[in-house]
């Protein structure tokens, strides 16, 4: 191998890497953890005419949550870069949420120099010698893996990983990198720098699908579209809006595709699953045909509606086919989705069915059963429309799951020009501060993380990577002192007798603004402090933090966590808009 190009020359294949990631892939931003074997990458960043920036995380799982973060928000291919060892160790439920959700995330990860693999090297991954296998590690997480083990193989190994990582079904790819390979200088072949991901083609409509969804318009049946985070991952929001249009059809939405439908649009009959909306099990038994859109329809969006689905038209529009039981047929559409949307809702003819209002009538959203704010004791509910009625139209709204989760879910519409963010691929807890980091980056909006003290305490400590890069970030803690859903099911299903769910008292908001004298943080007990506290920072363009103290015992909108008698049909409902 050459001999390395000193620091701050130019020509490294570190440099090239960089280069070609902004160049090919359009690449603005790079999250990692800085370490010996990744440092040259840092430094190419750094040096680089290119227009990127690294940005430093406090823990490798959070920097991925960030890249995470940044393509759902911003729909481009995210960067994580991290050292050998523990570093990357620590990106593997990261990769593993990116890789069971579709998000393409690629992974530069630095190792040992070559001459020392197998020889007893700190923090060897190269499998030689009995050391821990680097590869065979990634392989299962990722869409596509290779070690990199001449500088001219570089080229072709980026290339390959970037169109994995974009790829249909997308999701992570791993490079990693031997410190004197990203040392030694670019002399292999690089592909041009052109589109990573091109433009779909244009398809014809499905025959079959096409026959059928013209004959539901024609007789002019109640039809329900469930459209998942496909819709988001191929940007075929308006080619789903057309073709609930042009069927006159209703809409729901699982838990982390909350954004890909106007949740204030007079279609929308709610969140599918475990914590979503009664309503939409209303629309589905009404429906004579269910859409299945970019969604496999996991359990997570369709516990509730299993039985539902029995004698319904049930089609299909994704790759891979839908998580329902064998004997229930399925007509399957899986080319390119926005493609494939796009060829149907043009096929149609004739006038629109359903009358003036484009659609049959419904009761509006209708919800699980819920508290509400009385006595002095404030009810989650209040505290997150409290919360929506300072985000903006154009906000980023992120939260983790578990109970505060689930709140939003049920209470907060997602923004309309704006984006809602939800990881349920792994739902690892303490993910949502990375990806608010990640999404605030891509987007420069204002971005609201709510989040329950449980996550705080695993990663909120990134609070202060956004005191570092002045982040518009409002972080919402709801602090019950517990992890609540954990605490719940020990009540439920254990009979309240353990309690290694319920925690000492602890104040957030107050240690937070001890921490980081320049945020501004406070803990709040009652909905009119919040609200003060809301109002008070919406014109800043930093970070804030307020810790809302709520209590444990409050059941979450949440249908496993329903004890039988409190499982009725809607108990409340709004009229649609």
């Amino acid at each position: 191998m050459a001999e390395p190009v000193p620091p701050g020359t130019p020509g490294r294949v570190a440099d090239q890497i960089v280069a070609h990631l902004s160049r090919a892939a359009g690449v603005r931003h790079l999250f990692g953890v800085h370490g010996a074997n990744v440092e040259d990458l840092f430094d190419a960043v750094f040096r680089s005419a290119e227009p990127v920036q690294a940005v430093v995380a406090k823990h490798e799982f959070s920097a991925a949550a960030m890249a995470d973060g940044y393509h759902r928000a911003g729909n481009g291919l995210a960067v994580v870069m991290a050292t050998s060892g523990g570093g990357a160790l620590n990106l593997v439920p990261g990769l593993g949420e990116a890789y069971a959700s579709g998000v393409p995330v690629l992974a530069l990860i630095g190792q040992p120099p070559i001459a020392l693999e197998g020889h007893g090297a700190f923090q060897d991954q190269s499998g030689l010698a009995g050391s821990l296998d680097g590869p065979a590690l990634f392989a299962p997480i990722s869409r596509f893996c290779a070690r990199v083990n001449h500088p001219d193989a570089i080229g072709q190994a980026l290339d390959r990983a970037i169109r994995a990582a974009l790829g249909d079904p997308g999701g992570p790819a791993v490079l990693l990198l031997p410190k004197d390979v990203q040392q030694a200088p670019a002399t292999g072949p690089w592909p041009p720098a052109g589109p990573a991901r091109p433009e779909p083609a244009e398809v014809r409509a499905d025959p079959a699908a096409g026959t059928v969804l013209a004959g539901l318009r024609r007789d002019q049946a109640a039809v329900l579209i469930i459209a998942g985070a496909g819709v988001a991952r191929a940007d075929a929001r308006a080619e789903l809006a057309a073709l609930a249009e042009g069927l006159g059809a209703w809409v729901a939405v699982e838990p982390d595709a909350k954004d890909v439908f106007d949740n204030h649009h007079r279609r929308f009959v709610g969140v599918a699953g475990a914590s979503g909306h009664p309503s939409v099990r209303l629309a589905l038994d009404r429906a004579a045909a269910c859409l299945l859109v970019g969604t496999r329809f996991p359990q997570v969006a369709r516990a509730g509606l299993e039985d539902g689905l029995a004698g319904k038209v049930l089609i299909c529009f994704d790759r891979r086919p839908p998580h329902v039981d064998a004997g229930v047929p399925v007509l399957r559409v899986d080319g390119e989705l926005r493609a494939e949307l796009r060829a149907v809702t043009r096929a149609f003819t004739g006038p629109a069915p359903h009358g003036p209002d484009g659609c049959p009538p419904h009761p509006g959203l209708s919800y699980l059963p819920h508290e509400r704010s009385r006595d002095g004791r404030i009810a989650v509910r209040e505290v997150i429309e409290t919360v929506a009625g300072f985000v903006p139209e154009d906000a980023n709204v992120v939260s983790d799951a578990g109970n505060t989760g689930c709140g939003v879910l049920h209470f907060l519409p997602a923004p309309r020009r704006g984006r809602s963010l939800l990881a349920l691929g792994m739902g690892g807890m303490g993910f949502s501060f990375g990806a608010a980091i990640g999404a605030a980056f891509a987007t420069g909006r204002r971005t609201f993380l709510l989040a329950g003290d449980g996550s705080f305490l695993m990663h909120g400590l990134e609070v202060h990577t956004a005191v570092e890069y002045d982040l518009p970030i409002t972080f919402v803690i709801f602090n019950n002192n517990a992890h609540a859903a954990c605490l719940s099911r020990e009540e439920l299903f254990y009979g309240g007798d353990t309690s290694y769910s319920a925690f000492r008292p602890s104040d957030l908001g107050t240690g937070v603004a001890r921490m980081f004298p320049s945020i501004r943080s406070a803990t709040v007990h009652r909905l009119d402090e919040l609200r003060d506290f809301l109002a008070d920072g919406g014109a800043s363009g930093s970070p804030s933090l307020v810790s809302v103290e709520v209590r444990p015992e409050e059941p979450p909108p949440y249908l496993p966590l329903l004890r039988p008698a409190d499982r009725p049909r809607p108990v409340e409902r709004t009229m649609a808009t």
